[in-house]
């Protein structure tokens, strides 16, 4: 006797199954349990989108994961008629083919997703999920104790991993044994290519980045981070918008209603109050800054060169640009939000610093004490060089902190915090830190927060002219040095920039062209007028938080000999700031691992191999 073919077809799944029948359960989306292996067990993850979901889907998604359960409609009388059914029997043409072959190996007891289940799970579900290689986790509960806070919602309904790739420290252990505690399953292997979800399904942060000027340097493209041309560079005070240099952490924030965008402030006590954009157009008195921006890694490539390794983006000398800022003092802003600045001023405030958050999770801190001070010109900025903010620049809003680190003038600026402590973002307590040529693997919480920046000064570009007779040059403590007869050179035209954190004006910038055998001073431009209150100087802000560009002309001995049949000079450059804050002349002495502060004498190598009316630094090359 023959089974009905539809109950043969049953029974030859059931007997191919890899799992033990050793209960009975009868489906039904009102009885079976949501099973998975987290090591905190928690209650089944609820749909964000019950109405549009049949109430069975999670008894689906189990079963997906393991072979399905019967009901045992009879005892022995089933198992004997199993016994006779499971025996080989002719295949008519209509009957169903046999099952595909199942080449999971992985943990059958864990539920299988497809990938559309999870993107149903995005950033406004009431559950969010993301996967990680060929997981699926719940994140609802970890969101409030992400460092990084709600930033991982980006991620949400698909992959973590391009995000994660973007910070090392998500390669760590203990990083992933946080979110282990947060799996509920695998990703269903119908799904998966040798293993992993197919890159085109993987959705790119960086999808809604502006596009940028080809002219920029680029030094990592995801997250952008480039500098200003060197042929650019310095050419003008004010940096075109489009050539200022670009540093990013992560993506840049896609603003869908710049209108809606809002400020928040956030006082000692907890209150808050909200800005618009157009808000702080119409209530507070705008001002207008020329201020320069420098990362803290700005020539890290030159302690590379000249000391030893260094961990970092290789940064030139191009991480450094200026224009001038609009906006309005941050000051002002928190007055009206109801900080007693009358009485904070006089030391009367718990208050010791203010707390910058940006719409990419970007966070960090300054001392009070510029923001009260009235010549100190923090401003909430929104417009630069005469036109709003670009989007790599901030757009809508950003913190203009002049004469600090640029780390600390945040981006998208959506919060502001007065506090007792200092921001805790990563960015605050484990980078943007100085440490000893002898520490590699340092204690982060012995060294302060980089704020203020120290004098530094760059050679940009060298216009080599004709031919000519080396003049005679003054050596250190005066002796004029008077070269033989015969020695012939090229005239220079060498330019560059000088600056000093802290509003502090540079007062000298030394050059010299033979490697520091003689030295003369560079003509420093007028760009600016002298810093004060008056109208007249009001642009340039209180003190001097730009940079000073230079210029120095003279003649290139080229006397460091023939060097591959060619004759060379290392042509050489230092600054000194009006509190003679001077740059130290080697590289060794403040090495870091980090590179960061790198401000040594900038050395720049010509040969008369130069045909072009530019030079190029060879040490560059």
């Amino acid at each position: 006797m023959k089974a009905p073919r539809r109950l043969t077809c049953e029974l030859s799944q059931l007997a191919t199954t890899r799992q033990y029948l050793a209960s009975t359960v009868r489906p039904s989306s009102r009885c079976c349990q949501y099973l998975h292996t987290s090591p905190s067990p928690r209650a089944p993850p609820k749909s964000s989108s019950p109405s549009s979901r049949p109430r069975t889907s999670w008894w689906r998604s189990s079963r997906r994961a393991r072979p399905a359960t019967v009901t045992l409609i009879a005892s022995a009388g089933l198992l004997s008629a199993f016994a006779g059914f499971a025996e080989p029997t002719s295949t008519t043409k209509d009957e169903a083919p046999p099952p595909p072959e199942n080449n999971d190996s992985r943990d059958p007891k864990l539920p299988r997703f497809r990938l559309s289940e999870v993107k149903e799970h995005g950033p406004d579900s009431e559950r969010p999920w993301v996967t990680h290689e060929d997981k699926v986790y719940d994140i609802t509960d970890w969101i409030g104790a992400h460092p990084g806070g709600d930033v991982i919602l980006r991620a949400a309904g698909g992959s973590i991993d391009p995000y994660w790739n973007i910070f090392t420290v998500h390669k760590a252990p203990y990083v992933r044994e946080i979110l282990a505690q947060y799996m509920i399953g695998l990703i269903d292997v119908a799904d998966l290519v040798d293993g992993q979800p197919p890159a085109e399904l993987i959705e790119d942060p960086f999808r809604d980045d502006p596009t940028r000027d080809q002219r920029l340097v680029i030094m990592t493209s995801k997250p952008r981070n480039a500098e200003t041309p060197l042929d650019e560079l310095a050419e003008t005070f004010v940096t075109p918008q489009e050539l200022f240099y670009v540093r990013n952490h992560m993506w840049v924030p896609k603003i869908e209603d710049p209108k809606q965008h809002t400020l928040t402030i956030e006082l000692l006590d907890g209150t808050t109050k909200d800005y618009t954009v157009e808000d702080l157009k119409t209530k507070f008195k705008p001002v207008k800054i020329a201020a320069t921006l420098q990362c803290s890694g700005n020539r890290r490539k030159d302690m590379t060169t000249h000391a030893r390794d260094t961990n970092g983006i290789q940064w030139n000398v191009g991480a450094i640009s200026n224009a001038v800022w609009e906006g309005v003092k941050l000051s002002d802003v928190l007055a009206d939000a109801g900080f007693p600045l009358a009485e904070a001023r006089a030391g009367d405030t718990d208050a010791r610093h203010v707390q910058f958050a940006g719409l990419e999770s970007y966070g960090a801190s300054i001392p009070i004490d510029p923001v009260l001070d009235p010549r100190g010109d923090v401003i909430v900025a929104y417009a630069m060089n005469g036109a709003p903010l670009p989007p790599d620049h901030g757009f809508p809003l950003r913190a203009l902190v002049p004469g600090y680190v640029a780390a600390r003038s945040v981006k998208w600026l959506r919060r502001v915090i007065v506090s007792e402590d200092e921001s805790q973002s990563q960015w605050q307590q484990k980078d943007y830190k100085l440490f000893g040529p002898n520490q590699t693997h340092p204690d982060w919480t012995t060294a302060p927060a980089i704020q203020e920046m120290p004098i530094t000064s760059a050679i940009t570009a060298v216009k080599l002219g004709p031919w000519t007779t080396v003049p005679p040059m003054k050596a250190p403590g005066g002796r004029l040095l008077t070269p033989p007869p015969e020695a012939r050179g090229r005239e220079a035209a060498v330019t560059g920039y000088a600056y000093s954190g802290g509003g502090r004006r540079i007062v000298r910038v030394d050059v010299s062209l033979d490697n520091g055998r003689t030295w003369d001073q560079a003509r420093l431009l007028a760009d600016t007028v002298k810093p004060g209150p008056d109208r007249a100087s009001q642009d340039h802000g209180h003190k001097s938080w730009a940079w000073q560009r230079w210029r120095y002309d003279g003649v290139v001995p080229f006397g460091d000999g023939p060097e591959g049949g060619k004759v060379c000079s290392t042509l050489l450059v230092k600054a000194t700031d009006e509190a003679y804050n001077a740059q130290p002349d080697g590289y060794e002495a403040i090495w870091n691992f980090r590179g960061n502060l790198t401000n040594a004498w900038h050395r720049y190598r010509v040969c008369s191999e130069c045909q072009a009316e530019k030079a190029v630094n060879e040490d560059n090359r």
